[in-house]
C-alpha cells in the first residue's frame, strides 16, 4: 500500500481549510500548546496551501503544486510571526520522533532571521536543521526578505545542506542573498515569490502574499509532487533541481543555480 507523502510546515500553525479536507495528518503547537489545528497568524495556512491545497473552494482555479500530499503543521511562530529558537529545535525533534509514522519526507521552513541572537544558538539551530536532511528528510528553507545586500540570507536557510530559495526581487521585497558567512553559495535557486495566492485563516478563502515565504512552499510542492511519482534520496531530488534551473539575468548571489522549472521538474 502506498502511503502518501506528508510534508511537515514548521511555521505559525494552520487552519482546517475546505481545501486540506482530511489531509491535516497532525498537529504541533510549540506556542500555546492547543491540540486542535489553528493559525492565529495565517503565515502557516498560506504557505500549506501553496504546497498541498485541493483547489475545492475555488473550484480548481487555486490549487497546491501537490493536491496529492498530506501536511504536519507544526507552530513555532505566534500571532506576530515572531518565535523562539527554543521552539524550532523541538520541532526538529519532533519530526525525526514521527518522521516514520506520519511518512515525513519534506520540511518547509518559510521564516528566518539575519540575527538569532548568541552563536551557541546558531550552531545549535543549524545542526537540528541539519539533521533533519541526515535523517533523509528534504529540508527546503526561505532565503528571508533582507537583500540586496550580501550576506542577507535568513537563518537557518544559510544552512550547507539543505535547499534554500530566493526570489526575483518583487514590487514590496528584496530576496536575502549570499554568499554565507562561510562562503557557501546560497540561495540554491530562485522561482516567482510574488502576489501568490492561497488559502486563508477562513474554512474556502483566499488571500494574496509576496515574499521568499511564499518561494519556498512552490519547491515544497514541487518536491512533494516528484516524490508521488519515484523515490528519490534528498541528494538525487538536488541533483534534478539542479538540472531543471536556467540562469538568468540576475547577480549570481541571488539567483544560485538560476530559475526553477517547475514543469520540467515535475515531468519524470
Amino acid at each position: 500500500m502506498n502511503k502518501l507523502i506528508t510534508v511537515a510546515v514548521i511555521d505559525s500553525g494552520i487552519y482546517p481549510h475546505i481545501d486540506f479536507k482530511n489531509r491535516i495528518v497532525a498537529f504541533k503547537d510549540f506556542v500555546n500548546g492547543r491540540k486542535n489545528a489553528y493559525d492565529d497568524c495565517g503565515h502557516g495556512t498560506h504557505v500549506s496551501g501553496i504546497i498541498a491545497g485541493s483547489g475545492y473552494a475555488s473550484h480548481g482555479r487555486i490549487k497546491g503544486i501537490c493536491p496529492a500530499a498530506n501536511l504536519a503543521g507544526i507552530k513555532v511562530l505566534d500571532r506576530l510571526g515572531n518565535g523562539r529558537i527554543e521552539n524550532v529545535l523541538d520541532a526538529a525533534g519532533w519530526i525525526i520522533s514521527h518522521q516514520k509514522d506520519l511518512n515525513i519526507r519534506v520540511v518547509n521552513i518559510s521564516f528566518g532571521a539575519t540575527t538569532f541572537g548568541e552563536k551557541e544558538n546558531l550552531i545549535a539551530l543549524e545542526k537540528a536543521i541539519e539533521k533533519l536532511w541526515d535523517n533523509n528528510i528534504i529540508v527546503v528553507a526561505a532565503a528571508g526578505n533582507e537583500g540586496p545586500g550580501r550576506q542577507t540570507v535568513a537563518i537557518p536557510g544559510t544552512c550547507k545542506k539543505i535547499i534554500t530559495v530566493g526570489s526575483t526581487d518583487g514590487k514590496d521585497f528584496y530576496s536575502g542573498r549570499g554568499p554565507t558567512s562561510e562562503c557557501i553559495v546560497k540561495p540554491e535557486l530562485i522561482v516567482n515569490g510574488s502576489y501568490i495566492r492561497s488559502c486563508n485563516n477562513s474554512a474556502n478563502g483566499y488571500s494574496v502574499k509576496s515574499g521568499t515565504s511564499m518561494s519556498a512552499p512552490v519547491v515544497s510542492g514541487a518536491i512533494a509532487n516528484v516524490l508521488t511519482k519515484k523515490d528519490m534520496s534528498p541528494k538525487d531530488i538536488k541533483k534534478r533541481l539542479h538540472s531543471c534551473c536556467t540562469k538568468k539575468a540576475l547577480p549570481d548571489n541571488l539567483q544560485g543555480w538560476g530559475l526553477l522549472n517547475i514543469s520540467e521538474f515535475l515531468n519524470l
